[in-house]
């Protein structure tokens, strides 16, 4: 197996690893959706999934009951969320995801990590079109023990099901952008319990590197994942086996 696909296998497992990193990501989180939609899970989507993320990396309810009151306190800072484009080692393109309270502090680490790592940051526009912005529900396969794939997949189509992937231990379950915040009030209605929901950026073709290019590669995303302003890192470098 290449060294991308080992790569791809341990992201999963080191996306939200480093507990005060992880709670840290998660709060930020909750920050903006209750300053999107107001502190009510129960009238706001995103909030309910920030909480559910944020169970799902095992922060204590204390934790998320003071996320909550920070975020609703006039004094605390609010987090904005910015994205950044460019290009790293051997073409490949770099679509990055960061939520700040100085914006000036992240585009010069951001800045710095292309330039040290092979790489150029480029303008808005110049890489998102290689990139489709999609609902991704992850719903480990222990849960779904008892219920029928293609039965669910009928079930959640009206409420905007793409496609279906299994793959390590889980099920991801994928959405159009638009469809995003109306998916996760139909996963619950149908009892499926969600570890993590996000929207991510799957890339719309990919290039095939060597073992060593894919080194070059892989230094720069871990570097910007190293970031805590850094919530996710996507790039079209082929992660197949």
């Amino acid at each position: 197996m290449g060294r991308a696909f080992e790569y791809r296998k341990a992201a999963k497992m080191k996306r939200w690893a480093g507990m005060a990193k992880a709670f840290t990501k998660v709060g930020r989180e909750i920050n903006i959706a209750i300053k999107e939609g107001g502190p009510d899970p129960d009238y706001n989507p995103r909030l309910r999934l920030a909480i559910n993320n944020a169970k799902a990396v095992n922060m204590p309810k204390a934790n998320i009951e003071a996320a909550i009151k920070r975020a609703t306190d006039k004094d605390t800072s609010n987090y904005d969320e910015v994205t950044f484009e460019g290009y790293g080692p051997h073409g490949i393109a770099v679509f990055v995801e960061a939520t700040t309270d100085n914006n000036n502090r992240t585009v010069a680490s951001i800045r710095h990590a292309f330039s040290k790592y092979g790489g150029n940051l480029g303008t808005n526009g110049s890489v998102d079109y290689m990139f489709e912005r999609k609902g991704q529900f992850i719903v480990k396969s222990e849960d779904l023990e008892g219920k029928d794939l293609e039965e669910l997949e009928l079930e959640l189509i009206d409420a905007g099901l793409d496609s279906i992937v299994q793959e390590d231990g889980e099920v991801s379950f994928y959405t159009s952008f638009e469809d995003f915040a109306g998916f996760g009030p139909a996963m619950e209605k149908l009892e499926i319990t969600v570890s993590k929901a996000e929207l991510v950026r799957i890339p719309t073709h990919t290039k095939k590197l060597s073992d060593s290019e894919v080194e070059e590669v892989l230094a720069l995303v871990e570097k910007l994942e190293e970031d805590d302003d850094v919530s996710s890192v996507f790039h079209t470098m082929d992660e197949s086996e």
